[in-house]
C-alpha cells in the first residue's frame, strides 16, 4: 500500500525499510550504533558485517543526533543512523528529541547529496513513543523541513505494519491536506 502527496515530495508506504529503492535509509539505532533489536537489526542483517565495522569506527551517537555509513548489502547508497528518545510520558524533552532525530537526519541527507530517502517510525516500536504523536512530529517537521529545502526529491514514510501505514495516512491528511 502506498499513499502520495506530490506537493510535498512524501510518499507513505507499507513494508521493510531494507528494501527501499532510494538514496538513505533512516535506521532508527540505539546510542551505541552497534546494532539491536527491531528496525536497527533488520538493516544491520540486511546490510552485512561491513556496516557494522563501519559504525564501530564513529564512537556512538547521542539521543537525536544523527550520523551516516555506507549502505553496504542495502539497495539504498547510504544509512543514516538517529538515535530515537526513549518515551518517558512527554515531560521529559521526548517530543523535541525526535524532531531533531529527523532535522538531524535530513541535513546529513543535504550534506552528502541524497535526493531520496526512507524513513522508518522512529522510537515507535521498543522506545515506547506513542505511534500517533512520533506521526505527527514526523510528519510536520519533515513537511516544514521540505518546504526550505528543494534538494531532498522525496522522502518516504515505511510503516511496518498495516496500523502504522492507518495511523501516518489518517494523520497526513490533517498534517499534509488531502
Amino acid at each position: 500500500m502506498e499513499t502520495v502527496y506530490p506537493q510535498h515530495r512524501i510518499v507513505i508506504r507499507e513494508g521493510d525499510i531494507t528494501r527501499q529503492q532510494v538514496d538513505a535509509i533512516v535506521n532508527a539505532a540505539n546510542s551505541t550504533l552497534l546494532g539491536g533489536g527491531g528496525v536497527d537489526g533488520a538493516i544491520h542483517r540486511a546490510a552485512g558485517p561491513g556496516l557494522l565495522a563501519e559504525c564501530r569506527t564513529l564512537g556512538g551517537c547521542p539521543t537525536g543526533e544523527a550520523r551516516i555509513t555506507g549502505g553496504y548489502n542495502l539497495p539504498a547508497r547510504y544509512v543514516i543512523h538517529t538515535v530515537g528518545p526513549i518515551w518517558r510520558g512527554g515531560a521529559h524533552g521526548e517530543d523535541a528529541l525526535l524532531a531533531s532525530c529527523y532535522r538531524n537526519s535530513l541535513r546529513l541527507a543535504v550534506a552528502h547529496g541524497i535526493r531520496t530517502i526512507a524513513f522508518p517510525a522512529i522510537s515507535t516500536g521498543a522506545y515506547g513513543f506513542p505511534l500517533p504523536r512520533a506521526t505527527r512530529i514526523a510528519l510536520t517537521t519533515v513537511r516544514d523541513i521540505l518546504a526550505e529545502e528543494p534538494s531532498i526529491v522525496q522522502v518516504v514514510f515505511v510503516c511496518f505494519g498495516e496500523r502504522a501505514y492507518r495511523v501516518y495516512c489518517e494523520l497526513a491528511a490533517e498534517v499534509l491536506g488531502g
